[in-house]
């Protein structure tokens, strides 16, 4: 019976003593897990501003790499206008430009028009070749300087001393245009034979047919050249120079014959009187020519002179001038003078 009292105590007193032991050993326990409560805290705080951190790199990143996209636009853009400024002009100018060329081989220019003409006569002359899109008159000097040309075009209030106009016919196709060239030197009016041909700028000028002229009088007509130079041959077109504002001549013109034969007869009224004016009759590029062989002779070395001028040079009638005598040469070649020694010693 002692025994198991014994055991019993014994059993009580290490119940006892592990309940002691585990009531120490709590609060440690409870202070470890609050630390690792506080620790957790504080990383979550490290990994949200490192996350923060990382985001905002991200974004500037990818800011830095739009601006870059946005710079080489904007660089292909320069390059792309500056390419472009070099051939003069932009994408959008391409298109305006290529759109005039194709309405310009469109349209035919009609010269050489009297005053009294009106739309409709030109639609009646031309609308047998196609459909006409518009006609507008040009080349108008209004009757006052307050009204423009434009106005002056509609209300049809033209300069008394204005003889003749031009106008622009603009057909809805190309080939329209071609076939209305026909049309060209055909007598619209009495002393009106008009001057029809396209617009664009590509047409070609045949040099090789065609004259220049000089010395015109300001306020000759078309006509009156036609008429001096029908004795040559058959003329295709008669153009003169004329000043934009007043519709006068600026002294010079241009006629078109059918063959090169007309050239060569009408190089022989040349100084002939046309309007109470001596004319100028030449080849089309002739004065260039002309003024590059003087340049050439001008540059000729002297040794290819031409021997008779040499001749009239050298000849007694000619005026020599008065020569120089020449000095004559001593035969003793001059000396410095010397100075003695004493003077010389004093000069010292």
């Amino acid at each position: 019976k002692e025994s198991k009292k014994r055991k019993r105590s014994e059993e009580v007193e290490k119940v006892s003593e592990d309940q002691s032991s585990s009531v120490t050993q709590e609060p440690p326990i409870k202070a470890k897990k609050a630390r690792k409560k506080e620790v957790s805290k504080a990383e979550k705080e490290l990994a949200n501003r490192e996350s923060g951190l990382e985001q905002a790199d991200e974004e500037e990143e990818q800011k830095l790499s739009q601006n870059k996209v946005k710079q080489k636009k904007k660089a292909s853009q320069a390059v792309t206008k500056s390419v472009n400024s070099d051939t003069g002009t932009t994408v959008k100018q391409r298109k305006e430009k290529v759109a005039d060329e194709e309405v310009s081989r469109r349209t035919v220019f009609v010269g050489n028009l009297p005053v009294s003409c009106t739309v409709q006569e030109l639609k009646s002359l031309f609308k047998e070749y196609g459909q006409i899109k518009s006609i507008r008159f040009r080349s108008l000097i209004p009757a006052e300087d307050t009204v423009s040309k434009k106005v002056a075009a509609i209300k049809h209030q033209v300069h008394p001393n204005a003889k003749f106009v031009n106008a622009y016919v603009v057909f809805k196709q190309e080939c329209d245009a071609v076939k209305a060239l026909n049309e060209n030197g055909t007598e619209i009016a009495h002393g009106f034979h008009i001057r029809v041909d396209i617009a664009s700028k590509n047409s070609s000028h045949d040099n090789k047919r065609s004259v220049f002229l000089g010395n015109l009088s300001y306020d000759i007509s078309d006509d009156a050249v036609r008429e001096h130079f029908s004795v040559c041959g058959e003329v295709v077109a008669v153009r003169v120079v004329r000043d934009k504002k007043t519709g006068l001549g600026k002294g010079f013109g241009y006629v078109l014959f059918e063959n090169t034969d007309a050239v060569h007869l009408a190089l022989k009224l040349n100084e002939s009187l046309l309007v109470g004016r001596k004319i100028r009759v030449k080849r089309c590029g002739e004065k260039w020519k002309a003024s590059q062989q003087s340049s050439h002779q001008s540059r000729a070395p002297k040794d290819r002179a031409d021997p008779a001028l040499k001749a009239k040079r050298s000849s007694k009638d000619s005026f020599m001038g008065e020569k120089a005598v020449p000095l004559k040469k001593s035969a003793k070649p001059k000396r410095l003078k010397t100075l003695p020694r004493n003077t010389a010693g004093k000069n010292k």
